[in-house]
């Protein structure tokens, strides 16, 4: 395959006691905000226009009637401006809602001082305090909304708390507090909620770059991967292919060279027959190693356990194989990365441990991957590996290194002499669905 692209919710009590109503640019108004804003208008309507029909079919004097219809006529006026005309931005300004809430009471107050069905209307002056900012001067709002509504029936607030103080004091008191305590806990849950939005926002943001970064990581390292398997090939070729077909040209030219003599053209001719036929085996064993077989027909867990099962039978030391969590399809590079650190390691084991068993564990940790393999032999001083590269195919320690560095893992080294030697490697777990859409088999 190919890869090329591999709260704490802060209540601010010196704001509004609204929820914010225009968010930034690249944050939409979310529905129950759209809903509540156009709820509260028709709300205001509603509150109006009841006690305007209720006054107008009231039996009060044809000229005390008119001129209440007609100031009721003002608020509408009122209300127009400054719930429909002024919509957005505009509307949730706080100079504009200072100005919605003066005209709302004053208004409301007048209307209710000469008909008491106003104090319907009144009641919207609570909903147009808790649009003004900062918070202070919501529940200052609602204080004035409270006092007017208790007392423009009993000849305005100077007359009845020059009457009863008290009781009147306490209402407006526990009102202010009640209303403007409700209002604050709907604010907050107003901006927990957008909060929480833009966290979901902001997450599926890192978690698209993360996605683009693992392709990006995973392209580097398959860059780095072929270099690296270019430069092993043209070694491995000029260690052994190079330096066999040299053989075999100098045998053939001796074979010329010995025509006269039977035995010797014999001699050189077998002779250059076996270079050729062990040439023929190193390049057979070259392109094996482009690519994991095993995982070709195999999940990586049954593909280890097949390894290691193999391994024990040419070298007649047990080996067991396990693995934990719940296995899922990764990325084709992590997989055969660990593939080949699973055969280094075992690898490793034969050549150089004299162990009596040895054990390889898979681990599939969400995030993560852990590959273990671990042996009981005479272990080795970690600072002084005994496993350097080879031209015979293995690179050792260092380059199961470097395959996990090459993913942004690592590999980490635990022996002693004596004591055995465990090898962890860990990897990002980073899925098959990783693969870019566009990319195909090769």
């Amino acid at each position: 395959m190919r890869l090329d692209d591999v709260r704490d919710v802060k209540l601010d009590w010196r704001g509004s006691m609204m929820p914010p109503a225009t968010p930034g640019p690249s944050d939409p108004p979310v529905r129950w905000h759209r809903c509540f804003s156009w709820a509260e208008t028709v709300l205001a309507w509603v509150l109006l226009i009841v006690p305007t029909l209720l006054s107008a079919l009231s039996d009060q004097a044809a000229e005390h009637r008119d001129t209440t219809l007609l100031l009721a006529g003002g608020a509408a006026v009122w209300l127009g401006l400054t719930t429909v005309a002024l919509r957005g931005k505009l509307r949730d300004h706080p100079l504009a809602a200072v100005a919605m809430f003066a005209g709302v009471v004053t208004f409301g107050s007048i209307l209710q001082y000469r008909e008491a069905y106003f104090l319907i209307f009144m009641v919207y002056g609570f909903f147009a305090a808790m649009r003004m900012k900062p918070m202070l001067v919501a529940f200052l709002g609602v204080g004035i909304t409270s006092l007017l509504i208790n007392t423009m029936t009993l000849g305005g607030p100077l007359h009845a708390l020059s009457v009863s103080p008290g009781i009147w004091g306490t209402v407006v008191v526990v009102q202010t507090v009640a209303i403007g305590g409700g209002g604050a806990l709907f604010a907050a849950v107003g901006r927990q909620s957008q909060e929480r939005k833009q966290a979901l926002e902001r997450l599926a943001a890192a978690e698209a770059e993360n996605r683009g970064l693992q392709r990006q990581l995973l392209a580097q390292a398959r860059e780095a991967g072929v270099l690296d398997e270019r430069q092993r090939l043209s070694q491995e070729i000029h260690d052994t292919l190079a330096q066999g077909f040299t053989g075999i040209i100098t045998q053939l030219e001796a074979a010329a060279q010995a025509r006269a003599d039977a035995a010797e053209w014999e001699r050189h001719l077998a002779a250059a027959t076996q270079l050729a036929r062990e040439n023929l085996t190193a390049a057979r064993r070259s392109v094996a190693a482009l690519h994991p077989e095993p995982l070709e027909t195999a999940t990586l867990p049954e593909a280890l356990a097949e390894v290691a099962r193999l391994w024990s039978e040419r070298t007649g030391v047990p080996a067991e194989f396990s693995a934990t969590g719940t296995a899922v399809p990764l990325h084709p590079e992590l997989e055969a990365t660990l593939l080949r650190v699973t055969q280094e390691a075992l690898s490793n084991v034969a050549k150089h441990a004299r162990a009596s068993r040895a054990g390889i564990t898979l681990s599939y940790l969400g995030d993560e991957v852990i590959l273990d393999a671990r042996d009981d032999g005479v272990g080795f001083d970690p600072a002084h590996p005994p496993t350097p590269p080879s031209a015979e195919g293995g690179h050792g320690l260092p380059g199961m290194r470097q395959r996990a560095e090459r993913l942004a893992g690592t590999l980490h080294v635990e022996s002693e002499p004596g004591g055995g030697t465990a090898i962890s490697a860990r990897l990002p777990a980073i899925p098959s669905a990783t693969l870019d859409p566009t990319e195909g088999a090769s």
